[in-house]
């Protein structure tokens, strides 16, 4: 059987990565063209110690903040066909008390323009998981509406709680319902997995960041709450049950690269190529970030996209160690899970990684196609 020069080098990739520790495993897959194939190879253990098994295909890995498109912005563009909701709608307008943020509108939060910190831990504040906008309203604004990007958690976990009411059910069977379901895809994206059924990779059993980010705010640590296996590495997450807009989707690589699919040129099986352009539109042209619905545009300062991409493409990472990036131009999905805070959190900056794995697909795949055209 023929072996594509993408899958050597993205082999020799992975294992180095673990081989320096930057991650105990990962898994990597990519989608070309029109043909719906994903493609994967993987690299080290889903989790150390004495039952540890391979990281695979196979395994879910906490998506993080891959959740923000992902999920959010998903939902939001079949709620927008719908017009059960509108970009210029105001927070205020859906949400009954959002404080000093009820005029920001929902394109507003989806680009992290709203003026909302980037983040702040919600368990700390005393307030109980249903009055948590009580808890985000109280928080002082750091920005002008519409004036900067400040990305902000506490935005899309708004944007979920305006989902939820508007389309009548949680989160996270909304999301199941209306975009897992009709991707076939309930197999590979969930919110809280059934770690009895399924491989779920291992996460930070202590949590050292955000232990060290809520003693910088002088709040107690022992507010944040407990992780188990199957739960977000997010304690806001894990506060509202395991769903929220901002974190708690789960999923294998074959799950990611086909719901990123929907997001190419044209659309899928799902998503319209009307809604595909609204979502990957910039929205933020003046501004420091260039952002579109929930998405990072590549041409950001800074992305982790890498230079080998198209500058439209967009893309989002998550703090697990993930990253999501679909080429519009070249017509490829690229995805990257790993579980890098586990057992504890790392320091390691992951960009470079993300940048190489980008790098390394598209490389290939240009030099292939080239090949085929002589």
């Amino acid at each position: 059987m023929k072996v594509e020069p993408e899958t050597v080098l993205v082999q020799e990739f992975l294992g180095s990565a673990v081989q320096a520790g930057v991650c105990p495993g990962c898994v990597a897959g990519w989608s070309i063209g029109t043909e719906a194939v994903v493609h994967s190879e993987s690299a080290g253990v889903s989790h150390l110690g004495v039952n540890g098994e391979s990281a695979g295909h196979n395994t879910w890995y906490d998506l993080a903040s891959l959740t923000k498109p992902m999920v959010v912005t998903t939902l939001f563009l079949l709620a927008l066909r719908r017009g059960a909701l509108d970009l210029d709608l105001k927070v205020g307008d859906i949400l009954s008390d959002v404080g000093p943020y009820r005029s920001a509108s929902l394109e507003n939060l989806l680009t992290h323009t709203a003026g909302l910190p980037g983040w702040a831990p919600l368990y700390a504040s005393g307030h109980s998981p249903d009055q948590v906008l009580s808890a985000i309203k109280t928080l002082k604004p750091v920005g002008q509406l519409g004036r900067q990007v400040e990305y902000s958690c506490l935005g899309f976990i708004i944007l979920g709680l305006v989902l939820e009411e508007i389309l009548g059910v949680d989160l996270a069977t909304a999301f199941s319902r209306l975009v897992a379901e009709p991707l076939n895809l309930t197999h590979d994206l969930a919110f809280n997995p059934p770690v009895s059924s399924c491989s779920v990779a291992g996460g930070a059993s202590r949590p050292d960041a955000e232990t060290q980010l809520v003693r910088n705010l002088g709040l107690d640590p022992a507010t944040i709450p407990q992780w188990r296996p199957g739960q977000p590495d997010d304690g806001n997450a894990r506060f509202l049950g395991g769903a929220a807009g901002n974190s708690g989707l789960f999923g294998t690589i074959r799950g990611v690269v086909l719901l990123g699919r929907e997001y190419l040129p044209g659309g899928g099986y799902l998503l319209d190529a009307g809604e595909t352009e609204l979502a990957a539109e910039c929205r933020t042209p003046s501004l420091e970030q260039a952002r579109g619905l929930g998405w990072q545009i590549a041409s950001s300062s800074g992305s982790s996209a890498g230079s080998m991409i198209s500058p439209d493409s967009i893309g989002h990472v998550g703090f697990t160690g993930t990253s999501l990036w679909i080429d519009r131009q070249g017509g490829r999905v690229m995805a990257l899970l790993s579980n890098r805070h586990h057992p504890g959190h790392r320091e390691t900056d992951f960009h470079p990684l993300r940048r190489r794995f980008n790098a390394l697909v598209s490389g290939a795949c240009r030099a292939k196609q080239g090949q085929e055209h002589k």
